[in-house]
């Protein structure tokens, strides 16, 4: 069965950075995207960035650069780096992979930004 399994998350002073990891288990070659979305307290969860097969990545227009979302296939892991965090950025973050069978989610890593 496919699993993700979130890690990196914690606690950071604004400005900061930290990166958020997604190891998945199951077939890599099976998907064709994964990404992340988050979910802040009281809000509906948005998502953050996604990375197809082939590399093309897209972002959440709120981010203005400061996230950059990558994979490696050898490690079947993704990443999320995040840099200049701020208190809005203070959330669960999800990881998701999208194949054939349908998408998965993590079980998600709080990310708290705060002084």
């Amino acid at each position: 069965q496919v699993q993700l399994v979130e890690s990196g998350g914690g606690l950071v002073q604004p400005g900061g950075s930290l990166k958020l990891s997604c190891a998945a288990s199951g077939s890599w070659l099976s998907i064709y995207a994964m990404g992340w979305y988050r979910q802040a307290p009281g809000k509906q969860r948005e998502l953050v960035a996604s990375i197809r097969n082939g590399g093309m990545t897209a972002y959440a227009d709120f981010l203005n650069g400061r996230f950059t979302i990558s994979r490696d296939n050898a490690k079947a892991t993704m990443y999320l780096q995040m840099n200049s965090l701020n208190a809005e950025d203070t959330a669960v973050y999800y990881c998701y992979r999208d194949s054939g069978s349908g998408r998965v989610w993590g079980q998600g890593t709080q990310v708290t930004v705060s002084s």
